[in-house]
């Protein structure tokens, strides 16, 4: 059995995308023969993380492959780059990393983030091979061996029964999942939607509110604005089964996101035959055709987030054709599955080649 050790930063069973991906391979690993423990850097203050993060490289460095974050890079670099390991024989263990954002971070502002882009890069000219969760990051990391896992996009089993009413007396619901940090573009959601004819949709936002306090209090300021008075459903966060229940229910998704490396939610919501509306930013032009799968506009077009989400909601001719093309693109994404085999598979192959070196 292969056995894996992945360092990552916090809790494991944080909601966002990479960590999501962790979990499902986790979960995966013994269809594949092997095992994936994750091994947590304490979430401290600034580059404080990287005091605990000798401790847990210990730990880490017993399996056959070491496998570290990338939002815990900068913390390892420094250990790595002393060889600060107990043996020989496990420093000569494989290294990797995954990858799930270029370096420096995507959250960060100055001085962090060159900073951590410095410590990040570090480390990857040391490891073996990087895993990256979308073909967007290689821009970043040329002269370097890389190889693209995608997430999956399957959420949960399907739920049971009939759909949820998420219209709520309205032609249709409109889904948005993602924490209130500004990348994610919250507010510039509500505007545009602020704009779309009351009777014409609902609007049901999902996702940690707590993350950025001083951008959830940006959020909840333009809640409460009477333009949007009763017009859109604060879920929070919620589990898996709920997610897969609510894609079911809804009508279209969007995510105005700035920075996505990947964007799992949009390969989910396709998947479950939503047309999925965004900004023309990150990994979205990738998975989405605009005027096929879903609207995919000029980041900032709040005017065109509004046309667009209007005419979906107005329209259901339109909106059925854009879902149509979405469940076909969607089913031909990778599921958790595949990209467990690949990813098991790829280290795997680093793992002996190491032994037979």
């Amino acid at each position: 059995m292969l056995a894996v050790s992945l360092v990552t930063l916090g809790s494991p069973e944080q909601l966002t995308g990479g960590y999501l991906y962790h979990r499902r391979m986790a979960e995966l690993a013994p269809q594949h023969d092997a095992r994936l423990d994750l091994c947590p850097v304490p979430a401290l203050p600034l580059l404080l993380p990287a005091v605990p993060a000798g401790r847990v490289l210990r730990r880490a460095a017993r399996a056959d492959v070491l496998v570290i974050d990338s939002i815990a890079a900068a913390f390892v670099a420094p250990w790595r780059i002393l060889q600060r390991l107990p043996t020989a024989s496990q420093q000569s263990r494989p290294l990797a990393a995954m990858l799930h954002q270029p370096p420096g971070g995507i959250d960060h502002g100055w001085p962090r983030r060159p900073v951590q882009a410095a410590l990040d890069r570090m480390l990857y000219r040391r490891c073996d091979l990087l895993v990256l969760a979308s073909e967007t990051l290689r821009a970043d990391l040329r002269g370097l061996r890389t190889v693209v896992v995608a997430p999956g996009r399957d959420v949960a089993a399907a739920p049971a029964g009939p759909p949820a009413d998420l219209r709520q007396g309205r032609r249709a619901a409109l889904l948005s999942v993602g924490n209130w940090v500004e990348r994610k573009g919250t507010v510039d959601l509500l505007d545009a939607f602020a704009r779309v004819p009351a009777d014409l949709a609902t609007l049901h936002l999902v996702g940690r509110t707590d993350v950025d306090p001083r951008y959830a209090a940006k959020v909840r300021a333009r809640l409460g604005r009477k333009d949007l008075a009763r017009r859109v459903v604060v879920h929070g966060p919620v589990t898996r089964g709920e997610v897969a229940s609510l894609y079911a229910s809804a009508d279209v998704f969007v995510l105005p996101s700035y920075r996505e490396p990947y964007g799992t939610v949009y390969g989910e919501a396709m998947a479950a035959g939503l047309p999925v509306v965004g900004w023309r930013a990150g990994n979205l032009a990738h998975l989405a055709r605009d005027g096929v799968e879903g609207r995919v506009l000029d980041p900032g077009d709040v005017a065109g987030l509004a046309a667009a989400l209007e005419r979906l909601a107005a329209d259901a001719d339109h909106r059925q054709r854009l879902a149509t093309a979405a469940l076909e693109r969607g089913r031909r994404l990778p599921t958790w599955n595949d990209t467990a085999r690949r990813f098991f598979g790829v280290l795997r192959e680093l793992a002996e080649a190491a032994r037979s070196a």
